[in-house]
Order: structure tokens, then C-alpha cells, then sequence
């Protein structure tokens, strides 16, 4: 009888410690695990920082599919404070252009990479991306190759300048248009055109244009890119439309049209040898001057 009331104590002694030990187990882990934290999105952010999504709103660009976490991970205290701003090269990278230092110099704001400022004395920077530009610099020395790229195109990015900032047009009613027909911007000596309004060339061939306009002859009726075509200082050969209206005797003997015809601005027009005739001294008589 005695030994059974042992067992059965034994056993119960047995049960109370397990539920005893289980208790201390459950009640201890709860205290030593560490809290969960909860994840923060982009809607926590802004809670204290509406001034970055708002530019990313409005100007964002590329950045407008990238959340606030996949470039600033963790926050203060968790993170050190440095560790939150990304360097570019983290996602921008496999372009001359990334390889550059001292991003922030014209991308002032990462929120908004598009707004780009440009600073003064500025070229290097931007031959990583606009390489057909320079290459048209270089191969036509102008004034205009001298120049920082920021000379022309400053403040601002893309920033098309008026050629008027520098440049006088030929006539008062000239818009950039017109410019263009004729110079390209970084090679404007090799003037090239298709149809350009006579007036423009007057601008610096006046003398020429007034001779034009005021001849009786067909050629006043032409624009100046009917015969000189294609390229500045082009002069065409009377042949190209008149062909060779003349025996061979008579071209032998008067080997330029010019000769009979005087100047094709002013073709067929004799008033000027009767001028240089009567500005001519008489002939003198025989016999010695006394």
C-alpha cells in the first residue's frame, strides 16, 4: 500500500514539475526575443519628409518607379546617419557619363534629376553624352570652337540659345528659323541651303543684291540659291544653263562671256563702258607740246 501512495506521488511530483518547467519556458520567451520591426514604406515617409516626394511628383523622371526604400535603406538610430544617402554610381552605371565625379554639381536635387543646372567654364561634362557636337566643333575651327559649351548653352539644361544673344541677323524680320536654314550652330562656316529668300543674302552681299534687283534682265527675276546652289561661294558656270549658244569661232575669240555680256547681276548692261568712255581724255593731236 505504501509503495503504490510512493508511485502515485512520484508520478504527480513528475507532472507538476513538467507543467511547472513548461510554464517558465513559455513565459521566458516572450521576454528574451527581441520585437519585431515593422517594415516602413514610402506612406511612412512622407509623414516627415513631404518635400522629396513632392519633387519626385513633379520632376522625378525615372525615379518616379523607385520606391524610397530601394535607395534609402534603414533610418536613423537603426542605420548611421551617413549610410541613408546612396552614392549615383549604385544604380547609374555602363555610361561615360556615370563615370563622372561631383554629380550634385548640375543635378543639384536627386529628386529631381531632369532639372539640371549648369555652372560656368563648362565643357568636359558634357562631351560624355553630346559627342557628334564637339566633333562638328573640331572639324570646323570657328569662333564658336573656342567657347565653353556653358557659354552658350547656361543656367539650364537643354537650353537652345537665340543666335541673336551674339549674332546680328542679316535682315531686321530674321527669326532662328532662318539661321538654321542656312549655319548649322556648332560648324557655321560651311553655309549650306536649300531655298533661301534673296534678302538674307543681301545681308552681306549688298551691293550685289541692289546690282540684281535693279537689272532688266531675266536673272533679276531669280533668287540667289537658283544659281548659286547648294553651298555658300558656289559660282556656277554660265554653261550650266545656257549652254554653248555660240559658234566656236566667236567663243575662241571672246573666250568669256563676261566680255560681251558684262556681269551676270547686271547681264547685258553697256551703261559702263560709255561711262568709263566719257571719263577718258580726248585723244591729242599731232605735234609736240610746246
Amino acid at each position: 500500500m505504501k509503495r503504490e501512495r510512493s508511485k502515485v506521488l512520484s508520478q504527480v511530483c513528475l507532472i507538476v514539475f513538467a507543467l511547472v518547467l513548461g510554464g517558465a519556458v513559455a513565459f521566458a520567451a516572450p521576454q528574451d526575443a527581441k520585437p519585431a520591426q515593422p517594415a516602413l514604406g514610402s506612406d511612412d515617409c512622407v509623414k516627415c519628409h513631404a518635400g522629396p516626394p513632392a519633387d519626385i511628383a513633379a520632376n522625378g523622371g525615372k525615379h518616379k518607379k523607385v520606391a524610397c526604400q530601394d535607395c534609402h535603406v534603414g533610418h536613423p538610430p537603426s542605420v548611421p546617419a551617413k549610410s541613408i544617402i546612396p552614392k549615383c554610381s549604385k544604380c547609374h552605371v555602363g555610361k561615360p557619363h556615370f563615370e563622372l565625379q561631383g554629380c550634385l554639381g548640375c543635378h543639384t536635387n536627386p529628386h529631381t534629376p531632369k532639372k539640371i543646372t549648369i555652372g560656368p567654364n563648362l565643357t568636359d561634362p558634357c562631351l560624355t553624352c553630346h559627342t557628334k557636337q564637339i566633333e562638328q566643333l573640331r572639324e570646323n575651327k570657328t569662333k564658336h570652337s573656342r567657347l565653353f559649351c556653358s557659354t552658350c548653352h547656361s543656367n539650364t539644361h537643354p537650353n537652345k540659345p537665340e543666335c541673336f544673344k551674339c549674332h546680328k541677323g542679316h535682315t531686321p524680320d530674321m527669326v532662328m528659323a532662318d539661321c538654321r536654314s542656312c549655319h548649322k550652330a556648332h560648324a557655321p562656316k560651311p553655309v549650306t541651303y536649300e531655298d533661301v529668300p534673296a534678302k538674307f543674302c543681301a545681308g552681306c552681299h549688298k551691293q550685289v543684291y541692289d546690282t540684281l534687283i535693279a537689272s532688266k534682265s531675266k536673272h533679276s527675276q531669280f533668287a540667289c540659291s537658283f544659281c548659286h546652289q547648294s553651298k555658300h561661294k558656289m559660282i556656277p558656270k554660265c554653261q550650266d544653263c545656257h549652254g554653248e549658244k555660240h559658234p566656236a569661232g566667236i567663243m575662241a575669240k571672246f573666250n568669256k562671256c563676261g566680255d560681251c555680256h558684262y556681269i551676270a547681276h547686271d547681264l547685258n548692261n553697256w551703261s559702263h563702258l560709255k561711262k568709263s568712255e566719257e571719263k577718258e581724255p580726248p585723244a591729242r593731236k599731232g605735234g609736240k607740246k610746246k
